[in-house]
């Protein structure tokens, strides 16, 4: 049975303080025993990852980062590479978000470019796919999902797809109130787990988690989770209150 991972991604939010007393409180929400079937992610604003780090070390909580760049190091002002997210405790990085495809012009190839390197520096790419309203609503879902894939994952071994996390977020469902129903969440988590096993064998189909990244809250979150291809969610604004975070693992947790 594939763990369940809870990931807050906290976007650009939170202050110093705010961002140590929110790792506190969630590191201290959890059950002091949390079955290895649950997993807890939290992707602070880079300038926190030092902070988040000591305040959830020693707890189960594990430390993403919001995006990478695909170099080890060279003149990309602004830019921070695999190798100093690992050095500080990163274990996961998130890649090809919408908003970095939107705003910052990520494209399929650099999602690739950023997945392989991070691979080598030996974090976990949470690689994001999904579709706009628009897309939606002309029937392009799995086009625009299959084309994204095949960009981002292009060149990887079988075994390098078996090491990522996949999160399908429905653009049109990222702070808009708007949430797919969980039957349509879960036939796009359906088709990407079955195009993982076209294109790299079942055992890494089954293997890969799949997450859920429509903004999944305390609400609706045990009804998502209960589908048989979503393996958790990466979660936007309910992330940035411990309550409804914690909230949203302990329907994981009943779970599981």
């Amino acid at each position: 049975m594939r763990p369940l991972l809870i990931a807050g991604n906290w976007k650009m939010n939170t202050d110093g303080h705010r961002a140590a007393e929110l790792a506190r409180q969630v590191a201290d929400g959890l059950p002091e025993s949390m079955p290895d079937t649950v997993e807890v992610l939290v992707c602070p604003p880079m300038i926190w990852l030092e902070a988040v780090a000591e305040f959830i070390d020693d707890s189960p909580v594990m430390l993403g980062a919001q995006t990478v760049h695909f170099e080890p190091n060279g003149a990309f002002t602004g830019e921070i590479s695999a190798e100093m997210l690992a050095s500080v405790g990163c274990t996961h990085v998130i890649i090809g978000h919408s908003e970095r495809r939107q705003f910052f012009g990520e494209t399929d190839d650099t999602v690739s470019r950023r997945v392989k390197r991070a691979l080598e520096a030996g974090l976990v790419p949470i690689v994001c796919v999904g579709e706009t309203l628009g897309e939606r609503e002309q029937s392009q879902t799995e086009r625009v999902v299959e084309t994204q894939l095949g960009g981002g994952l292009a060149g990887l071994s079988a075994d390098q797809v078996g090491q990522l996390v996949i999160a399908y977020e429905p653009v049109w469902a990222i702070g808009t109130g708007r949430t797919a129903t969980p039957e349509m969440a879960q036939a796009v988590h359906g088709f990407i787990r079955a195009w993982l096993g076209r294109q790299h064998g079942a055992p890494v189909a089954d293997a890969v988690q799949i997450l859920y990244g429509g903004s999944m809250k305390p609400d609706n979150a045990a009804e998502l989770l209960r589908q048989p291809d979503i393996d958790g969610g990466l979660i936007g604004g309910a992330s940035l209150k411990a309550d409804d975070f914690l909230a949203i693992v302990q329907a994981a947790l009943a779970l599981r």
